[in-house]
Parts: structure tokens; sequence; C-alpha cells
């Protein structure tokens, strides 16, 4: 089958790949229908390099059409149409009985202490083969994969995969009660749905970015919008009263811009060989946090910062003496993908659209021109938000 494939610090290639077949009796093979493009397969395109291997198949945001089923999957069937969650769980072990799929026990990959296998997420999360492919082996697919309709087209469902609850999860992380203020830094995919969400559940929200496209798309859905500058925690205030917002989700993560410590730190560790490369991201700070540190100082006191951005830096400083002294909850963490999906299932077939899942695609296109489409897509050309590839 073709995929696409890593081969370096921003170098990725569509190439023939072994069909994967049924390993386990759990199994699933999935024919992939579409398949997105994340702002997190950039971190693997840019930052977390020294993690990834020459041929990894990339991609974590998958639907597609059961081919195959192991002999213990019993919920589905050839010809089931079906959503992949980025995240690898069983369902039976304790922390997927708590809603915390995203640390399941029976797919930790403990070599590396971290939480549930990903899709196309490098050695730190399993080295699974992703979905930026034809076909896709599904593990634990009695669990894990989200049975669909057949009518509506793949746009109302595909986002389920990951960005809607990964949204829906930072929105509620964020805790902002009715009539509140929710800020959200970053209008790329999470954001944009991040914003929509807040809106939908009766929020003033606030979108911050530095880019006009992402602005504009946002304010489409009753999104107040202000541009990322160094004087935007002071316009926070001035909207709320001197306060600042209730609550703040952070969408962008470890590759924000205005940091240029950490972007320096970003080029050296590309320069480095893989192990050591790897030994200096889990002892130092190399995130660039100029956005993270903007929302500290823009929430209110007592109010509560939610972490959906990727984060990868062990050392990375905080300004734990304002964090302390504004009593700022703090949340965080990969999404639990399944512990949403049933709440968000009726929103995305509802005909009103209500979380605007049919106004987020920028981009469309074939396997092959996925390595063009991820240079556009992190450089932010064309207006590029969303990509969607259709294998």
């Amino acid at each position: 089958m073709k995929a696409l494939t890593w081969q370096g610090k921003r170098s990725v290639s569509v190439e023939e790949v072994p069909d994967p077949v049924i390993q386990e009796p759990t199994d699933a093979i999935i024919r992939i229908t579409s398949t997105a493009i994340c702002g997190s397969d950039l971190h693997l395109y840019e930052v977390l390099g020294p993690y990834m291997h020459k041929g990894d198949v990339l991609g974590h945001e998958p639907m597609g059409i059961v081919e195959e089923v192991g002999s213990a999957v019993t919920n589905l069937a050839k010809g089931d149409r079906v959503v992949i969650p980025f995240n690898i769980s069983c369902g039976h072990c304790y922390m997927c009985s708590q809603g915390l799929q995203s640390q399941c026990e029976t797919t930790q990959v403990r070599e590396k202490r971290s939480g549930a296998a990903l899709f196309g997420f490098s050695e730190l999360y399993g080295s699974v083969p992703g979905g930026q492919a034809e076909f896709l082996r599904v593990p634990y697919a009695d669990y894990g994969p989200v049975k669909v309709g057949q009518e509506l087209p793949d746009d109302r469902y595909l986002f389920l995969s990951d960005i809607l609850p990964t949204a829906w999860q930072g929105v509620k992380y964020a805790d902002v009660q009715d009539g509140g203020t929710l800020a959200v830094f970053g209008l790329g995919p999470v954001g944009q749905f991040a914003s929509r969400i807040g809106t939908h559940l009766g929020l003033r929200v606030v979108g911050v970015d530095p880019v006009p496209e992402r602005r504009e798309m946002a304010a489409r859905h009753g999104v107040e919008v202000l541009d990322y500058s160094k004087g935007v925690a002071d316009e926070l205030r001035e909207m709320t009263g001197g306060r600042g917002p209730d609550g703040i989700v952070d969408a962008v993560g470890m590759e924000a811009h205005g940091s240029p410590v950490a972007a320096f730190a970003h080029h050296a560790l590309a320069l480095l060989p893989d192990k050591v490369a790897q030994k200096a991201m889990e002892t130092a700070g190399v995130d660039r946090l100029a956005v993270l540190h903007t929302a500290i100082d823009s929430v209110r006191r007592g109010g509560t910062l939610s972490l959906s951005g990727v984060y990868g830096g062990t050392a990375s400083p905080m300004p734990l003496l304002t964090m302390f002294d504004k009593q700022i909850q703090l949340r965080m963490g990969q999404c639990n993908v399944r512990r949403w999906t049933d709440e968000l299932l009726p929103l995305v077939e509802d005909d009103a659209d209500p979380l605007g899942v049919t106004d987020l695609v920028t981009h469309r296109a074939g396997l092959a021109e996925a390595p063009a489409l991820y240079e556009k897509f992190q450089k932010k050309e064309d207006g590029c938000i969303k990509v969607v590839l259709q294998p």
C-alpha cells in the first residue's frame, strides 16, 4: 500500500510499505477514506524528530471502512464505517474505567514512561503505524473505533478522531461557568473548535491568533477575536472589567512564536544524534513558552488554564510565584477521546451543524500531495488551516 512516511526533519514522502494484517484477535483492518494532517504531526515534522525512525508511517486522524476483523471483534463487521480515535485504549483497565483512556494501562508505553500508545506518533508512544495511508491496522478494535452512519459525508465525522474531542475536553477542563468568559489562544483547528464549543455552551469567547485568516474563520462563528501581541493580556483585562478571562484554553503548545531562545533550542536539537537529542529533551526546557506565559498573565485570579496544545520539554521554566499568587488552576493532557465521543456524535450529525464541522477544511488532496501540504501547513501559507487527505 501507499503511505506517508517520515524521512527526516521537515522531510516526509509517500512510499510503498507492506499492507497491514491481523496480528491479534482484537485487531481490525480499515480502508482509509479520509485522514487529516494535525498540528501534532508538525511536532514530528519539526521538533520531535529524535524520537522518529526513517520510514515511520504518520497520521492519527483517520476514518474509513472495515475490511477485516479479528476473531474476538464482535461489535464490527466488514463494511462498517468507523472513525478511529488517535489514542489506542482497551476499554476495560482501571484508567479506561475512569474515563482516562489516554492513560490506558494496557497500552501504556512503559519503556518511555509514557501514556497510552498513539497512532503514527514516534517511539515515545509506541511507534504504531499511522493512518495517513491506504489501510490501517487498529488494535483493540473491540473498543476503540466509533461506528457511524453511512449517509453523511466524512467531514461530519472525521474530526471525532482527535481535534473535536480534544477541543471539547479543553473547554470542559477550563471550567468556565455559565455567562463567563473563555479565551482561546491559538485558532488553528483545535482552537477553532474550542472557540465554537464555548459559544455553543453559551460562553463569551475571545480568540487570540496572529494569523488574519484564522481570526476571520473564528469570527464567522460568533467569536470575538484579537491579534496576538505583547499587549494582548492588557486587552483581555480591559474586555473583562479588569479581571481577565475566567478560563483560557492554550491550543498552541510547544511551537508558539515569540520565544527566540527556545526556537534556537529546537534547531540545535536537530543537529544532535538522536540519543543525545532525546536526553536533552528529557532533561531540558525546550518549549516556546511565550503563549503559555501570556495566558498565565491574562487569566483572572482563581481562574483556570487548560492546556490542549502539546508541550515536550521536561524542565521548561514556569512563573510559579505568579501562578501561586493568582491561585491559578491548571489542567492538561492528551485527550481521552472515547470519553467524549458519545456526547459529540449527536452534535456532528445535527443538520444545524452547531460546531461548524463543515467549515474547517481549507485544503483537500490525495495522498501524493501530502508532503507539499505538510510544508504549507507548517508555514501557514495559502490560508491553510486544516488539510484532509483522501487516499
